[in-house]
Parts: structure tokens; C-alpha cells; sequence
């Protein structure tokens, strides 16, 4: 009986941790989160980089753009639709395709005595 209760704790506590909905009739709080995140991948130093930006709402990725593929991808319905409108712009398509170059191998030059060659 104590591990089915150990056990109905940690499952509340992951919920709550996690953000799950709140029950029915209860108000939501009106705050929202947008969030942009960049990735950088590299295989073998920078012989062989990739870029990944993410795009996330409400803790949701709605779109991200990956340079090994080149435009971005929708990752739900409307993000699809927003994926469509920025493949439409061939700036910023352009811009991000050169991230590889600018924020991922620059970076990596600034970072790699401090992150790589440390012992």
C-alpha cells in the first residue's frame, strides 16, 4: 500500500513538474511562453556541423529550420502554415543556411580552447 502511494506522489509531482492542464473550471493563468532555440552540432570538430533552430510556443515546437535539410519544417499545423510563409522568403532562408558558417564554426573557434581542449 506505501508503494501505491509512493508511486501516486511521484506521478503528481511529474504532472505538476511537467505543466500538465489544469481541471476543468479552473481559470489558466494568461501567460504565455515563445521561444527561440539554436543548436549547434558538431561531428568531428567542424569538419561536419549542423544547424538546428527551434521554434516553440507554449512549450510546443511549432517549426524548426535544420541545415542539413535546407528550409524549414513544419511540426504541427500551424506550424506547417508558418513553415510555408518563411520558405517563402528567400532572405531569410539564406541567412539561416549561412548560421552554419557565422554562429556555429565562429563559435566553435571562440569556445574550443575553453570546451574541447580542456583536460
Amino acid at each position: 500500500c506505501m508503494e501505491r502511494l509512493w508511486a501516486t506522489g511521484a506521478v503528481l509531482v511529474a504532472l505538476v513538474v511537467l505543466g500538465a492542464p489544469p481541471a476543468a473550471g479552473e481559470e489558466l493563468s494568461g501567460v504565455f511562453l515563445q521561444m527561440y532555440r539554436a543548436e549547434c552540432h558538431f561531428i568531428n570538430g567542424t569538419d561536419r556541423v549542423r544547424y538546428v533552430n527551434r521554434h516553440i510556443y507554449n512549450r510546443e515546437q511549432l517549426a524548426h529550420f535544420d541545415s542539413d535539410v535546407g528550409h524549414y519544417v513544419g511540426d504541427s499545423p500551424y506550424g506547417e502554415r508558418w513553415a510555408r510563409y518563411l520558405n517563402n522568403l528567400p532572405g531569410k532562408l539564406e541567412y539561416r543556411r549561412a548560421r552554419v558558417d557565422t554562429y556555429c564554426r565562429h563559435n566553435y573557434k571562440v569556445d574550443a580552447p575553453f570546451t574541447v581542449n580542456r583536460r
